[in-house]
């Protein structure tokens, strides 16, 4: 069926041809109402009838994390040796969903004065994963040393793999193992999004989150290779940035945003994006903008005023200020949920410098600042 329907939205241009599944260890199947029910056993613990009336498959026993209602529908899969039962069904909740633009006129009437109690500016980075200008949120102890043993476990594997013939049962099996330790760490960083999201969510005091807009895939990219006037290969760094690339990835920034964004929808509260040119090379004091403000990945220091701060923190309030602004203007165009402002990102930039801790600096293009 889902082949079927794939087949016919490709006619209309609406995707690619249904492709035949690779051959993995992997496999999934689709279940719709008639083909199974769900029957309690003599312990009465719930389990899973799987077939017809004709032909009856046998029952498959789970493990159920909440009280549910029986789904239309259903897919069995398996992964790492382990079965999976996931399905949808519909509940009584209702959720009155405000959308992005509604959120941003209702900001509108407030004061600064206002936004700053309401509004919390959300840095990811890689030294602390996530911080806002109040917290700082890392993995645990326990959760570091389960990331650094399975990525242990990984490297040690992966040169066993290579040694082995393709094909064999040894090698299946080594590659089972490998992908064990990676199903760790995805659990670790899923473990810590949902829990630093549902800390930042239901916070009373914040009711607007603000997020850079970043494109990882893009941050994560491998250099291009470097030749000098002969045509000699020459280092590009390479090996320091798959170093930085592989720590990105292994914070799950996107997972993040995405677990607060539905948690906060469910509260009635707003998430919006700013751009994130020049947000760790920005005073959040006085607005001097310089690359030699950030000393070292930790330490930010304004060549100008002189202030100090952990160079996450200050970019979490520089996010922040940069919102506020952004929602006071009654110019801003959103564009799905990012903030930007109504002239366009060629405007002219200008560093401006002032007594007032609080300032609020305007957001610009990268590519038309001048310094």
């Amino acid at each position: 069926m889902n082949w079927y329907n794939t087949l016919k939205k490709s006619t209309k241009g609406g995707c690619g041809r249904p492709k035949r599944k690779a051959k993995t260890d992997k496999g999934s199947i689709y279940l719709t109402r008639d083909l199974f029910s769900f029957e309690k056993d003599q312990f009465g613990k719930t389990r899973l009838q799987i077939g017809g009336h004709k032909y009856n498959i046998g029952y498959l026993n789970f493990n159920k994390h909440a009280e549910f209602n029986e789904p239309k529908s259903l897919n069995i899969r398996k992964e790492r040796g382990q079965y999976f039962v996931s399905f949808c069904y519909e509940d009584s909740l209702e959720i009155d969903e405000i959308k992005p633009s509604e959120h941003l006129d209702y900001l509108h009437g407030f004061t600064q004065e206002q936004l700053n109690k309401v509004v919390v500016g959300i840095d990811r980075g890689v030294a602390i994963p996530v911080c806002t200008p109040d917290q700082e949120f890392d993995f645990s102890k326990e959760q570091k040393n389960h990331l650094s043993k399975a990525e242990r476990y990984i490297k040690r594997l992966q040169r066993k793999l290579s040694k082995q013939q393709k094909g064999s049962n040894r090698r299946a099996k080594t590659k089972h193992r490998i992908t064990i330790h990676h199903a760790k760490k995805a659990n670790i960083r899923n473990d810590f999004n949902h829990k630093t999201s549902y800390i930042l969510v239901n916070n009373e005091k914040n009711k607007v989150f603000i997020f850079e807009k970043l494109n990882t895939q893009k941050m994560t990219k491998k250099p291009k290779p470097k030749k000098d006037e002969s045509g000699r290969f020459i280092p590009n760094k390479a090996k320091a940035k798959a170093g930085l690339n592989k720590a990105i990835l292994n914070m799950g920034w996107h997972m993040l945003e995405t677990y607060v964004k539905y948690k906060a929808k469910h509260l009635g509260k707003a998430v919006f994006k700013v751009r994130a040119a020049y947000t760790s090379q920005e005073c959040a004091s006085c607005g001097h903008t310089h690359p030699d403000n950030r000393k070292t990945q930790e330490k930010f220091k304004c060549v100008s005023y002189g202030h100090t701060d952990n160079a996450d923190k200050n970019a979490s309030k520089v996010i922040k200020s940069r919102a506020i602004k952004l929602i006071i203007d009654t110019g801003t165009v959103l564009e799905e949920d990012l903030l930007s402002s109504s002239s366009g990102r060629g405007g002219s930039r200008k560093t401006i410098k002032t007594k007032n801790p609080n300032c609020i600096v305007d957001e610009t293009s990268k590519e038309m600042m001048t310094t």
